[in-house]
């Protein structure tokens, strides 16, 4: 008696399976990343606001630009979701020579692929002038800047301001801390502008 042919059973069922598998799970994101800036900027001024009388303060703009590639490429040409983990290292008021690292993840979605899109934290006026004691003085208290991109929880590409891979080495100069917060830019007065330069955020409540 012939044996039963399991064979075409089989594949039908990997194939259902594979079909329910995200893109990323076996395809290839590529990410080119470029070095990170950072800037002070004011507080930003909106028309059609009743006005009040007040002197606008700075923020602390850090961004990144990104470029993403995958393989093979979705109809969609898009990137269904990224995260973009930030490190940032700024001098310790409290204590003299020693530095503490601010960390902050966002997660991304509906990225273009093979455009310059970026990603970007800020450090609120408050938080500048808690660290400096001024509140123009954002830029001067930045030692280390790091960034790690991840597709699917694994890390395709990162960059550093400093020494490469800083915010993975063990130091008695660097602390982590929660004293002063990263923020997105979903999270700021920022979240309406420039939109389109700026990757979209995933919403903090609910899911897509």
């Amino acid at each position: 008696m012939k044996a039963p042919n399991h064979k075409p059973v089989l594949l039908a069922a990997a194939a259902a399976m594979l079909s329910l598998l995200p893109f990323a799970a076996f395809g290839a994101t590529k990410v080119e990343l470029e070095k990170p800036k950072f800037d002070n900027i004011p507080s930003p001024q909106f028309a059609g606001v009743k006005g009040e009388s007040w002197s606008p303060k700075d923020w602390l703009k850090i961004e990144c630009k990104l470029k993403i590639e995958q393989a093979p490429e979705p109809k969609s040409k898009t990137c269904e979701t990224l995260t973009v983990k930030w490190y940032v290292a700024v001098e310790n008021p409290e204590k003299a020579s020693t530095f503490l690292k601010l960390t902050k993840e966002v997660q991304h979605v509906n990225l273009p692929l093979g455009e310059d899109v970026h990603s970007c934290v800020f450090l609120s006026p408050a938080s500048i002038r808690r660290l400096t004691g001024s509140d123009r003085a954002g830029k001067g208290c930045v030692k280390f800047v790091g960034i790690e991109v991840l597709a699917d929880g694994a890390v395709v590409a990162s960059e550093a301001i400093g020494k490469d891979k800083w915010w993975t080495m063990a130091s008695d100069k660097i602390s982590d801390s929660t004293t002063v917060p990263l923020q997105s830019k979903a999270e700021t007065p920022f979240a309406a502008c420039w939109w389109d330069r700026y990757a979209e955020e995933k919403p903090a409540t609910g899911s897509r």
